[in-house]
C-alpha cells in the first residue's frame, strides 16, 4: 500500500538496495577471496591473520601440547620422515613453517650420526694409518661434524621462532642451524637453492597451498627433494570414528588445561577435517610439477608423508 502511494520512494529503496549490495561485494573484494578457517568461511586476509593469531597464542605450549594430544606418537612420525629423507653430510635443507624446530634438530642429529659413521668406515679401511693419522681424522670430523650440511627454519610466525631459538640454545645447537621469518606462500630465497625441502604439519595451515608448493618447487635445487609429513584423512571406518570422538571431546579440553587456550585447539582439529585428502594433495604436488609424487600413510592414515622430486 504504502509503496503504491509514493512510486518514487519504492525505487529509491531498490536503488538503496542494489547500491547496499554493490557495496557488500566491494567489500567482500577487497578483503579477498573466500577460504575456511576450521569450519568458519572467511576472507583470505581474515584466515591469515587468524592463524597468526592461533601460532601466536600457542607458541609457548607448542611442544607440550604435541605430546599430549598424540601421546607422544608425533616424535615417531617425524623420527620416520627424517629417515625417509635419508640426509647425507653437506644436504641444504629449508624445513618451512618449522618454528620451534623439530624437524631441523633431528636434521642436524642424523647427519652427525652418518658423518661418524663414515669416519669409521673410513678409519677400519685403512687399518696401517698412523696414529697421527688417525688423530688429523678426528680433529677435522670434530671441527666440521655436519659436513657442511645447513638448516634453515622458516617460519611466518615470530613467536615460533623465538620458541626454536630457545630450545636450540637450551639443547646446544648453534651450528649449521639459521633461523629466518618468511612466508611459505612466497619465501625469501633465491631459485634452485636447496636440496631438500620439508613441512611437518604446516602445509594445512597455509592459505594458499598451490602457491606454498609452487614456491617449495622454486627454491629446490634440480633433483631436490619434497617431503610434507601432514594429518591426513584415515581409511578405517572405525578408526575414523574413534578419532573424531577423540578429537572433537579430548583435544579442546586439553587445549583448555594445558595452554589456556580451547578455541586454537578447536581450530587445528577442524583445520585436519577440512584438509584434502591424500590423493587430491598428491594431484596438487604434480601439478606443482613435481614428479615420481607417493605418499605413506602411518597410522591408518592419521598422518601421511607425500614425497616429490623437482627433475
Amino acid at each position: 500500500m504504502a509503496a503504491g502511494l509514493c512510486p518514487g520512494r519504492a525505487l529509491l529503496s531498490r536503488r538503496g538496495g542494489a547500491l547496499w549490495a554493490l557495496l557488500g561485494t566491494a567489500r567482500g573484494r577487497a578483503a579477498g577471496p573466500e577460504t575456511h578457517f576450521g569450519f568458519q568461511n572467511v576472507s583470505e586476509a581474515e584466515r591469515r591473520e587468524k592463524i597468526y593469531q592461533v601460532f601466536e597464542n600457542v607458541a609457548e605450549k607448542y611442544d607440550v601440547m604435541n605430546d599430549s594430544m598424540s601421546l607422544g606418537i608425533h616424535r615417531v612420525w617425524k623420527d620416520i620422515l627424517v629417515h625417509k629423507m635419508n640426509p647425507s653430510p653437506g644436504t641444504l635443507l629449508v624445513d618451512v613453517a618449522g618454528g620451534t624446530g623439530d624437524i631441523a634438530f633431528r636434521f642436524l642429529n642424523y647427519v652427525r650420526s652418518v658423518r661418524e659413521r663414515q669416519l669409521q668406515q673410513k678409519l677400519r679401511h685403512h687399518q696401517n694409518l698412523s696414529w697421527q693419522e688417525i688423530s688429523k681424522s678426528y680433529q677435522e670430523e670434530k671441527s666440521n661434524p655436519l659436513g657442511d650440511s645447513q638448516v634453515v627454519v622458516c617460519d611466518i610466525n615470530k613467536e615460533m621462532l623465538k620458541a626454536g631459538k630457545k630450545r636450540a640454545q637450551h639443547l646446544g645447537y648453534s651450528e649449521g642451524l639459521s633461523w629466518v621469518l618468511g612466508n611459505a606462500e612466497e619465501l625469501p630465497f633465491d631459485d634452485d637453492k636447496f636440496d631438500v625441502y620439508t613441512i611437518a604439519f604446516g602445509i594445512r595451515n597455509v592459505t594458499r597451498i598451490d602457491l606454498a608448493l609452487q614456491e617449495a618447487y622454486r627454491v629446490l635445487k634440480p633433483g631436490g627433494r619434497f617431503l610434507c609429513l601432514e594429518f591426513s584423512h584415515v581409511s578405517n571406518p572405525l578408526l575414523s570414528r574413534l578419532y573424531d570422538l577423540y578429537s572433537f571431546q579430548v583435544i579442546p579440553v586439553l587445549g583448555e588445561v594445558i595452554a589456556g587456550d580451547w578455541k586454537s585447539y578447536q581450530y587445528l582439529v577442524e583445520s585436519i577435517r577440512r584438509f584434502p585428502p591424500q590423493e587430491e594433495l598428491k594431484a596438487m604436488i604434480e601439478d606443482a610439477g613435481f614428479l615420481k609424487v607417493d605418499y605413506q600413510n602411518l597410522n591408518s592414515g592419521i598422518v601421511a608423508i607425500h614425497s616429490g622430486f623437482k627433475l
